[in-house]
């Protein structure tokens, strides 16, 4: 697996990093610290790259995870691709033999860089994108936003990601939106274990103080493990076959089908499961003095 995430965009990137180097049966290979455009920081980038060095530190993972920074920015068009060295490890990673799961907890811009500096890549069957993003295909239920967030960060790198030949999972915002957790149930089973736990907990309440209109909010959406869980347990997931539509410029699905091409959507998720192992697992952590 490779982990790409937006790591400081908001407070549940950091649950699901910590998921999945603390699940023994993930080869984690390498994390992408991602921009996440430009309307909350001149910088994403960079603070992305800051968040995923301090939780690497806390893990005391921090000589074990190769991090390679990824693309500053979206992609210009769909033929012009963001050179990184976030782009370069997925080449070099996806080279080698054996199943690769990519995993997208922000916008596609390093995959769809490396799908256009290799284009063998679209050929590779062993290379799953698994990302968190974009609507749902058959309506939806509740409010839609006015453009998802991650697709809206870069929406001719997901065009180019959904045109190629790469197999995809996907997890639109009707379910990613449903892994909420209350701060009680944090307080009790996070927040007690450990300097990892602490952090965890109290960045997630932060971020919630920092919007003035949601004061009495106590609870957030860990809306990024659901790609995490995907990849540890598939049958935990309700999926269904949908033909590719190409995104329009306003981050929303048009009516343009890629002929022959379908990505694999969930439909939902068991939360239950995915809480229950992530928690466990943070706890089993502490148990063991293993931090930093």
């Amino acid at each position: 697996m490779i982990i790409n995430t937006d790591a400081k965009n908001e407070a549940d990137d950091q649950f699901a990093i910590v998921h999945a180097l603390l699940s023994p049966s993930l080869q984690v290979e390498g994390i992408i610290p991602a921009h996440f455009g430009d309307r909350r920081s001149a910088h994403s980038l960079e603070e992305s790259r800051e968040e995923v060095d301090l939780v690497l530190r806390l893990l005391g993972m921090s000589e074990r995870i190769v991090v390679a920074n990824g693309a500053a920015t979206a992609l210009p068009d769909e033929d012009t691709p963001m050179d990184s060295p976030g782009a370069r490890l997925i080449i070099h990673a996806a080279r080698r033999p054996g199943r690769l799961f990519l995993i997208f907890l922000g916008p596609l811009t390093d995959m769809a860089s490396a799908l256009l500096l290799d284009p063998a890549l679209r050929h590779n069957r062993d290379l799953t994108v698994v990302w968190i993003g974009g609507s749902p295909y058959d309506g939806v239920h509740g409010d839609e936003p006015a453009g998802e967030f991650n697709l809206s960060n870069d929406v001719a790198a997901a065009n180019v990601v959904m045109r190629s030949g790469v197999a995809v999972w996907q997890i639109p915002w009707s379910v990613y939106t449903m892994v909420s957790v209350g701060y009680a149930e944090l307080d009790a089973r996070v927040a007690p274990f450990g300097k990892l736990g602490e952090y965890l907990v109290r960045q997630l309440k932060d971020f919630n103080a920092s919007f003035a209109d949601v004061e009495e909010m106590e609870y957030r959406s860990l809306g990024d493990s659901p790609a995490v869980g995907v990849v540890l347990n598939p049958r935990g997931a309700v999926w269904r076959l949908h033909p590719v539509r190409i995104f329009d410029e306003h981050a929303r699905l048009s009516g343009v089908v890629v002929p022959g091409r379908t990505v694999q959507v969930a439909d939902s998720v068991d939360v239950r499961w995915l809480l229950e192992d992530m928690f466990a697992k943070i706890q089993r952590f502490a148990s063991l003095g293993a931090e930093a």
